[in-house]
């Protein structure tokens, strides 16, 4: 039997591209779903998204079920999970773009606004970076990675980092 991989569905992300990046990775039954039951189910959960922290976070919230059958399958039952982009940020406390946005509160930080320290960095940061990872995990492999983003997460822990770029500073 194939995993079953749960792309939710809550109106913020690319899913097919999404998808289609899942399938040529080798993911098995991929499902975009909006339901909750099959979250609770699912073998595997991934999280895009697209757009600002708050509307990402509200809509998220707006999936009657949804945020508690996360929790039950993500953090009681530990499936493996991948939050990309904003999906990957509303792991944080609290998301600083246009006001102060309440987040799943999975891992403790925030994300706030890209202030380079370089005049030359400019933001919204896009392009292609190096990806370092400040010790040894099996999830990342040294090389790099394609960003468009003008807000990043800030760890409040450096412990919950596992991989980080540069642009005009440390981006996680």
């Amino acid at each position: 039997m194939t995993d079953r991989v749960a792309l939710i569905d809550y109106g913020a992300g690319n899913l097919r591209s999404v998808a289609n990046a899942l399938r040529a990775a080798g993911a098995g039954h991929v499902e975009r779903t909006a339901d909750p039951d099959f979250v609770a189910r699912a073998d595997r959960i991934v999280l895009p998204g697209v757009g600002a922290f708050g509307a990402c976070a509200a809509a998220l919230c707006g999936v009657d079920g949804m945020v508690d059958a996360l929790e039950q399958r993500v953090r009681r039952d530990g499936v493996p999970f991948l939050g990309i982009c904003v999906g990957m940020q509303l792991l944080a406390d609290i998301g600083e773009e246009h006001g102060h946005h309440q987040g799943l509160g999975w891992v403790p930080g925030r994300v706030a606004a890209l202030d380079p320290t370089d005049p030359m960095a400019r933001v919204p940061h896009m392009g292609w970076n190096a990806i370092s990872a400040p010790r040894a995990h099996s999830l990342i492999a040294p090389g790099e990675g394609y960003f468009l983003h003008g807000y990043h997460f800030v760890a409040a822990d450096e412990a919950d980092v596992i991989a980080a770029s540069d642009h005009g500073g440390p981006i996680v």
